[in-house]
């Protein structure tokens, strides 16, 4: 089994590496001042250690078997969406983390973004490339991510219930859906769009109250914030105007090392998980920004030529299920710090600190790593 190690993909291994430094500097320096978060260099090397031997250990292990069991995993993952919904711990507001010992969290919501990837490409993969049906394939697809959505929707935890739709979108377009059936989606989707839009903003007193009741109305604080930026109130802003004026003020060169002027005022929530882009604008400008985007850009690129060399189309599905969680994460991540995307709670891959999001996002790029080095026709499942 070690043997296949030799067939590893090295620019990717780079890239993990280069992720490693830049996110110990990184989230060292979002913390270094902060009065209650300070992660030790240390423990963020430990976290990369781990998630690296997770990386390995998922590489080696066949993913075939995984699209074998699927039915089970997709069971093992409601299984603790729901368990999470009534034993689970409340963070920022949501319910979506079981507290594990040591201090240690864990949050099964994004272990089902792995698990989503899976069922979606056993489900795929039975048509063997021909055209997916509308009753026979994608009904049954979407209702299989419908129910997580769903579930993770309620906790409340928007960022993750979109990226699932994503997931969904990505594999089914190359599951060899219909020209025909992307064309009424994609007119439905814009019609639907600009009705939503019409009636949110009518009914959006209602809406707000409605919402609050139900402990949900700091949604609607998020999207006003994106649509409505000159109406929400100072502390509704606060977030996305000082994320963008602190990435303005780096330039193109930026303010140097653990010399973040917003950064190290704390002006900037969560710089060393979520906002961790601003860290990387304001202290390293335009030019670290631009390297940090080309870096994301190769391991896309190394990815879809794994995807492209597939003997096997359940590899190819999988390969694009990673690909479409990576590209929306980072966009969105990207997206929300310089005010073109609503705000939400999704983390920069591989640099924003945070052990449940690392792990899953290395066993994910291993289970890439695997389509690479599992070859071989003998065991096709699918």
């Amino acid at each position: 089994m070690l043997a296949k190690l030799k067939n590893i993909d090295i620019p990717i291994v780079v890239i993990l590496i280069a992720f490693m430094v830049i996110s110990t500097m990184l989230v060292y320096s979002a913390s270094v001042d902060h009065p209650k978060i300070n992660v030790s260099i240390t423990k963020i090397l430990v976290l990369y250690g781990v998630g690296l031997a997770a990386f390995v250990a998922s590489s080696l292990f066949d993913y075939r078997v995984l699209i074998r069991i699927a039915p089970y995993l997709y069971g093992i993952g409601i299984f603790s969406l729901v368990a999470v919904y009534f034993f689970g711990t409340k963070i920022h507001g949501a319910r979506g983390w079981f507290e594990l010992p040591g201090g240690l969290t864990f949050q099964p919501a994004e272990l089902v973004k792995l698990i989503l990837i899976v069922a979606v490409t056993a489900l795929l993969a039975r048509r063997k490339g021909d055209l997916l049906q509308i009753k026979n394939d994608i009904i049954p697809v979407g209702a299989a991510v419908l129910l997580p959505f769903i579930l993770v929707l309620i906790q409340p935890d928007l960022g993750n219930a979109i990226i699932f739709v994503i997931i969904l979108l990505g594999m089914i377009w190359i599951g060899n859906i219909k020209y025909s059936h992307v064309l009424l989606s994609t007119v439905v989707l814009i019609g639907a769009g600009f009705l939503l839009l019409t009636l949110y903003k009518y009914f959006h007193h209602s809406l707000f109250e409605l919402l609050k009741g139900y402990g949900f109305s700091h949604w609607m604080d998020r999207i006003d914030t994106f649509l409505y930026p000159q109406e929400v109130s100072a502390d509704d802003n606060y977030q996305v105007r000082n994320a963008v004026r602190a990435i303005g003020s780096g330039g193109l060169e930026g303010e140097g090392f653990l010399k973040g002027t917003s950064v190290h005022s704390n002006f900037i929530p969560f710089a060393y998980s979520d906002s961790i882009f601003v860290v990387v604008g304001e202290e390293f400008g335009f030019r670290g920004s631009a390297v940090l985007l080309l870096i994301y850009f190769l391991l896309i690129y190394r990815m879809i030529l794994i995807s492209i060399q597939s003997t096997q189309l359940s590899g190819a599905y999988v390969v694009v299920g990673v690909v479409s969680m990576f590209v929306f994460q980072i966009f969105e991540n990207v997206g929300m710090m310089i005010g073109i995307m609503p705000l939400t709670g999704i983390t920069l891959p591989f640099v924003s600190y945070g052990g449940t999001s690392l792990l899953i996002n290395m066993l994910s790029l291993g289970l890439v790593m695997s389509v690479k080095l599992h070859q071989e026709r003998e065991p096709e499942f699918f």
